[in-house]
């Protein structure tokens, strides 16, 4: 099975660089412009512990990327890119990321800065993409700014799960109208 998918794998990155360059950038962009318009709609509803930590617990099935070899980086180099996500690019999700309490529900609280600081984000990743890729090839590439993606929101989301629990007492919602919700 892997050896198949490899192959189709194969076949797909003997394509021209260029074009598969621009077809990446194209998914990325597109695929962070969902995640700001999913980050908006969050923003309207209850958080509960759920909901903070769904996205890296969904995020982590994209390891299976690896199983293909040519998308295989250096534990060295993983570990770095899980590190840079850490501790360099989460913090301004961190930072950026409010709470308002309304009755007894704890929301995101909509900010300007907080999108601002996700499109300065998209942009220093697409600059660095072209950077990284001098050093590694278009497939290792995608699995490096994968890895540093999941570490970046591995912190964000753990960070807003101990402010939620700071927040809420450790309850679920807060109250049992607030879990009810949820």
């Amino acid at each position: 099975m892997i050896d198949w998918i490899n192959s189709i794998f194969d076949k797909f990155f003997s394509l021209n660089p260029i074009l598969l360059s621009v077809l990446f950038t194209l998914f990325f962009a597109g695929m962070a412009f969902m995640a700001l318009f999913m980050r908006m709609k969050a923003s309207k509803r209850p958080l509960s512990v759920k909901k903070i930590m769904m996205p890296p617990i969904g995020m982590a099935t994209g390891f299976f990327m690896f199983v293909i070899r040519d998308i295989q980086i250096p534990w060295m180099g993983a570990l770095a890119a899980f590190l840079v996500g850490w501790f360099l690019f989460a913090y301004p999700l961190i930072l950026g990321t409010k709470f308002e309490q309304i009755g007894s529900d704890l929301f995101v609280k909509r900010s300007k800065a907080f999108l601002i600081i996700l499109v300065v984000l998209i942009v220093i990743r697409l600059a660095l993409h072209g950077y990284v890729e001098r050093f590694v090839t278009l497939p290792q590439t995608g699995g490096v700014f994968f890895i540093l993606a999941f570490g970046m929101i591995l912190h964000w989301r753990l960070n807003m799960l101990l402010r939620f629990k700071r927040m809420t007492g450790g309850s679920e919602g807060g109250t049992s109208a607030g879990a009810a919700k949820a």
